[in-house]
């Protein structure tokens, strides 16, 4: 099985990501890990990616969960904001990809943006995250107001 934590940026799907997969004893990867450079920059210089920006990049990871699912899943941070993008990335194995989605409110993924280090994603495109979100109906939904420990633990009493 392949579970893609999703959300927009500062809901934590890196750190929830890491301890599912751990929890499940299967491995972690991050979608911002397979962005193309050029994106990188552009999104670092403050500007949202568009659908024909994102299209290579989500294919290429379409692809990738071919590979994992094979290898006997694992768990995959990636935003999938709107519904065309996550039934792209479960279009390669039927069936076979579960999405966890992270919701937050906005004052509180802002200060978690605020106070990140290191990371190519400011809180400038958060309000444009947002707008594309498109809210998953079929996806294990968590609030990220809970601890860590919390929230990965109501994950997995939705998976079992």
């Amino acid at each position: 099985m392949i579970y893609i934590v999703m959300g927009v940026s500062g809901c934590g799907k890196s750190t929830v990501g890491a301890k599912l997969a751990e929890q499940l004893s299967v491995p972690f990867y991050d979608a911002d890990d397979y962005h193309f450079p050029e994106s990188i920059a552009k999104m670092a210089g403050g500007t949202a990616l568009t659908d024909e920006d994102r299209k290579p990049w989500l294919n290429f990871l379409a692809k990738k969960i071919v590979e994992w699912q094979a290898a006997g899943g694992c768990v995959l941070a990636c935003s999938s904001l709107k519904q065309v993008y996550r039934d792209l990335l479960s279009s390669t194995t039927e069936g076979s990809v579960k999405f966890v989605y992270l919701q937050g409110d906005k004052d509180l993924l802002l200060s978690r943006l605020t106070n990140r280090e290191s990371h190519f994603m400011g809180s400038t495109l958060l309000e444009s995250q947002l707008q594309t979100l498109e809210v998953p109906l079929d996806a294990i939904t968590v609030s990220v107001a809970l601890a860590v420990d919390d929230i990965i633990a109501h994950i997995l009493k939705k998976i079992n």
